[in-house]
């Protein structure tokens, strides 16, 4: 696919290791679409600057400014929401089943995700735990393992038992449920942690993985990251 170079219209304020950026680069690739980033540095602080919070006001990453002919240039923030509007602007490849039901799956499988099991895990909420629970690394460490155990498997659980699942998480087209999931294991690739009771979600993760969609969006290999 050749990609259809949006840079001047598409700004996104993003950071590479971040799981939530993650998932719109995915969805940008899948479409064709070339964007252009502007870095936020959340581990110098960045999020919290007066203009970036005149983007976001919560401060989180990533947000979306839309520079085309007569938009409003207001930012569209949350990745749920923005891979929705990607998805409705750019049609093609679809990342929502046609089916009322396999949209309604889909959706909720991206929302244990990204909204259940991702928040805890933030800067924010590290940050938090260390200044008011004292939380040393190994506490934080903890920390992440139980909550991103306690989302995984229960995503598995579904994933093993429902008859939607197939070569994805939703049949054999991926879907926004496919790109949260590997949003969580990139993410968790950069703590290094892993887990072995998650058999079909590794092995859809890993399926993900054989895609330029998904490998061009490994945080490993974005401007900014350790070498």
């Amino acid at each position: 696919m050749t990609a259809i170079d949006q840079s001047d219209r598409f700004e996104l304020f993003s950071y590479w290791r971040s799981s939530a950026t993650y998932r719109l680069r995915v969805a940008f690739h899948l479409k064709g679409v070339k964007q252009r980033e502007t870095n936020v540095d959340i581990d110098a602080g960045e999020q919290h600057g007066e203009a970036f919070r005149r983007i976001n006001p919560l401060g989180g990453i990533p947000a979306l400014i839309d520079h085309g002919p007569g938009q409003s240039t207001v930012p569209l923030t949350q990745s749920l929401a923005v891979l929705e509007f990607l998805d409705e602007t750019y049609p093609q490849p679809p990342l929502l089943p046609a089916d009322a039901h396999g949209r309604a799956r889909v959706r909720s499988i991206a929302q244990m995700l990204a909204a259940d099991t991702h928040p805890l895990v933030t800067p924010r909420v590290r940050k938090y735990l260390a200044a008011a629970a004292g939380f040393d690394a190994d506490a934080w460490r903890a920390w992440q393992i139980q909550w991103f155990g306690t989302g995984l498997r229960a995503v598995e659980a579904r994933l093993a038992r429902e008859p939607g699942t197939g070569r994805f998480c939703h049949g054999d087209q991926v879907s926004l449920a496919d790109i949260c999931l590997a949003s969580i294991f990139s993410v968790m690739r950069v703590f290094k942690i892993s887990f072995d009771d998650i058999p079909v979600a590794t092995r859809i993760v890993a399926e993900c993985e054989k895609l330029e969609a998904f490998a061009a969006a490994d945080p490993a290999r974005q401007a900014g990251a350790p070498q």
